[in-house]
């Protein structure tokens, strides 16, 4: 994990990206996670039911782009609509984290990045469907 933070520094000053309904965005950006650059580019995207799967697309892709942010917090139900995009990314920085929303119940079967992590640790290498 020491690596992890050491790559994270390398980075400058490091920050948290956001996308999520306006409760959950708003409640981070109370605690202090939120950013305006110079160029007006913020570091979060509140999804509402006006906003298209190509603009959570785009946003993710830019946050997961961006040389300054180190994790990109989503709502595992946003995640699902983009659920192609979290599957396939594969870089450690930044982290893609889901969590969950006041209407919508974190589901961990639904997690993609946590079954990853459960697969590369589990002792048993034949893994769990193969059992007898």
């Amino acid at each position: 994990m020491a690596g992890v933070a050491v790559q994270a520094s390398s980075r400058g000053s490091s920050l948290i990206a956001i996308i999520a309904d306006e409760d959950t965005v708003t409640g981070f950006l109370l605690a202090g996670v939120g950013n305006v650059d110079l160029r007006r580019k913020t570091n979060y995207l509140v999804v509402d039911n006006k906003t298209t799967v190509k603009q959570i697309e785009d946003s993710f892709k830019e946050f997961t782009t961006r040389e300054d942010v180190a994790i990109v917090l989503i709502s595992q139900y946003i995640a699902n609509m983009i659920r192609f995009m979290i599957d396939s990314y594969s870089k450690p920085l930044p982290a893609i984290l889901e969590i969950p929303s006041k209407d919508h119940p974190y589901d961990p079967s639904q997690d993609s990045i946590l079954s990853r992590v459960k697969h590369m640790f589990s002792s048993d290498p034949a893994g769990p469907s193969d059992r007898k």
